[in-house]
C-alpha cells in the first residue's frame, strides 16, 4: 500500500500520531523507528530556526515558555519553503492569538521587528543612488525606488527600545510610547533606527509610488513641522534609495 504525500506530511506534523499505514523501509518492514527519528529531526530543526530567528522574543518569554509556544506553532504552521531563513513569518500573529500573552501586547510587534531585521539581512543586494542625483530642480516630481533590504515597522509600543534593551549593553530601559522603526542595510548587517510618524507617512507614500510632492504632503499632514532633510539623510546613510524616476509626459 502506497502512502500519499498528504498522509505523510500530516503524520510528520503531529508528534503523537501513528505512522502512516503502509510506510515501510527498503526491507518492506514497518518504518516506525526511522519515521519517528525523522519526525524528531524535523521538529528539532524547526525549533532551532525559531530560536535563531526570535532571540529577543525568546528572552522576553523565557526559554521554556518560548519553546512550548514555538512547539505548538511549528506543528500548526509548517514551513511554506525549504529555506529556513524565512520560517516563522506567522509567528507574531500566533503570539497575539494566545490568551495567556494578552498582558504582553507588545510581543507580536517585537517579533515583527525581528522578522524585519532577518528579512533585511537576507534581502537581495542593491546599488545605492549617488546623492548628487538628487540635486535636480524637478526632484519634487520624482518617484523613489528603494533597496529590497529596507523595512518599516510601526507600533504603538516601544519595540525598538525593547529590542535594544535586550541586545545592547547599556541601553536605556524602554519608556511606554509608540515607535516607528526604519531598517536599512548600509553594509553587511541591518541597522534599525527610530523615525517619526511623519517620516513613516512620507516613506509609505513613496513606497506606494507617489511623487515626492504627495509624500511631503502626507508627512506634513502628520506633522506640519516635518523636516524632510532629516529623514533623507537617514535614507542616504542607510543606502536605501536606489533610483529616482520621473513620470513620462
Amino acid at each position: 500500500m502506497s502512502v500519499s504525500q498528504s498522509e505523510f506530511h500530516s503524520a510528520l506534523r503531529a508528534p503523537d500520531r501513528t505512522i502512516p499505514i503502509g510506510l515501510t523501509d527498503a526491507l518492506n518492514q514497518t518504518a516506525e523507528k526511522r519515521f519517528n527519528v525523522y519526525r524528531n529531526n524535523v521538529a528539532t530543526s524547526l525549533m532551532d530556526a525559531l530560536e535563531s530567528s526570535f532571540p529577543v522574543t525568546q528572552r522576553l518569554l523565557g526559554t521554556e515558555n518560548f519553546r512550548n509556544i514555538a512547539r505548538d506553532f511549528q506543528w500548526t504552521r509548517p514551513p511554506s519553503t525549504p529555506l529556513m531563513m524565512h520560517y516563522g513569518e506567522g509567528f507574531p500573529e500566533h503570539l497575539e492569538t494566545l490568551p495567556a500573552l494578552a498582558r504582553f501586547p507588545y510581543l507580536g510587534d517585537v517579533a515583527r521587528l525581528e522578522i524585519a531585521l532577518r528579512q533585511s539581512y537576507h534581502a537581495a543586494d542593491s546599488t545605492a543612488i549617488d546623492p548628487a542625483t538628487l540635486q535636480t530642480p524637478d526632484l519634487i516630481n520624482a518617484r523613489f525606488e528603494f533597496a529590497p533590504a529596507m523595512r518599516i515597522i510601526s507600533s504603538p509600543w516601544p519595540v525598538l527600545s525593547i529590542w535594544r534593551f535586550n541586545t545592547q549593553e547599556g541601553a536605556g530601559k524602554p519608556v511606554a510610547k509608540s515607535e516607528n522603526v526604519l531598517v536599512t542595510r548600509p553594509d553587511f548587517d541591518p541597522v534599525p533606527i527610530e523615525i517619526t510618524a511623519a517620516d513613516t507617512a512620507l516613506i509609505g507614500a513613496l513606497l506606494a509610488r507617489e511623487p515626492l510632492s504627495e509624500a511631503l504632503t502626507a508627512a506634513q499632514n502628520t506633522d506640519p513641522n516635518h523636516d524632510f532633510s532629516h529623514i533623507l539623510g537617514h535614507l542616504l546613510v542607510g543606502r536605501a534609495i536606489t533610483d529616482i524616476q520621473f513620470k513620462e509626459t
